[in-house]
């Protein structure tokens, strides 16, 4: 006699199959979720750290310690008329600043674009009261005044001014040659390019030209003889003899302004007459 089996057991027992694989089912869901939630934190801990790197530390620094600070006003006195500011502590202000009690940067950019500040002579050693050496007036001198550039330039640190570092690249030049009616002194300067008097430093014609006669003489160190240069420069072959500036002898045309580089001395000889040259670029 076979046995029945009853519709509900068999029943029961598919559903009790089904129900475990739902079970199963659904228990991967949850550790695929967990795994992916896991993946994601990960990424944001990564992320968060190489921002790190890139941006420093990304909590702020708080208040400023104390230190000594000089105002908007201390700034401008010092630029307007040479007054030394008074350093302060800073402490957080109560409240805003009254009218009129502080100039602002704008009024500061103003007043460093009007200026032209004259720079030191160079001369440290007094020979009288009141004298130069005695007060030492005017800009301060970088330190060091001039870089080498290594490609045939040298800076100067002080004026910005890029000097060719071979200071006889040309041989004598006249200003103006009357027969062919060239300007010699100024065509050399103006056509120097890279390649050149050992230059490396990708200029152009256009680059270079003759210096104006300040820009010569904003060389020129008065502590100084033979060449009258500030200690230490780096340039090569200087002659003693005057140079070419660019800059015509207004009540003599025919004339032009030249410098002594071993005094400082100028002159202003007849332009056909045979001078150093030494190319400058940059200014303003």
């Amino acid at each position: 006699m076979s046995e029945k089996r009853h519709p509900n057991n068999v029943q029961t027992k598919s559903g009790g199959n089904r129900n475990s694989q739902k079970s199963q089912e659904g228990g991967n869901v949850m550790r695929s979720r967990k795994m992916s939630l896991v993946i994601a934190i990960l990424a944001l801990v990564s992320v968060w750290a190489t921002l790190t790197v890139w941006a420093g530390d990304p909590y702020s620094p708080g208040a400023p310690g104390d230190t000594s600070w000089y105002t908007l006003e201390d700034i401008y006195d010092r630029l307007n008329d040479g007054t030394a500011g008074s350093q302060s502590t800073f402490t957080e202000p109560s409240s805003g600043p009254g009218t009129g009690t502080m100039h602002t940067l704008n009024e500061i950019y103003d007043l460093v674009g009007e200026r032209a500040p004259v720079p030191k002579t160079g001369q440290t050693t007094s020979y009288a009261d009141y004298d130069d050496g005695y007060y030492e007036k005017g800009v301060a001198w970088p330190d060091p005044r001039f870089t080498d550039n290594s490609d045939g330039t040298v800076t100067d640190n002080l004026t910005g001014l890029i000097w060719l570092k071979n200071a006889d690249c040309f041989g004598t030049k006249t200003w103006y040659d009357s027969e062919n009616e060239t300007y010699p002194a100024l065509e050399a300067a103006n056509t120097l390019n890279s390649g050149e008097c050992s230059l490396s430093d990708g200029s152009s014609e256009g680059d270079w030209r003759l210096p104006n006669v300040l820009e010569l003489l904003s060389l020129i160190d008065w502590e100084e003889y033979d060449p009258a240069l500030p200690d230490g420069h780096p340039f090569t072959s200087i002659h003693s003899t005057p140079y070419w500036s660019s800059t015509t002898y207004e009540c003599d045309t025919d004339r032009a302004w030249s410098v002594r580089l071993s005094t400082g001395d100028l002159d202003r000889p007849y332009r056909n007459t045979g001078l150093y040259i030494w190319p400058v670029r940059g200014g303003q």
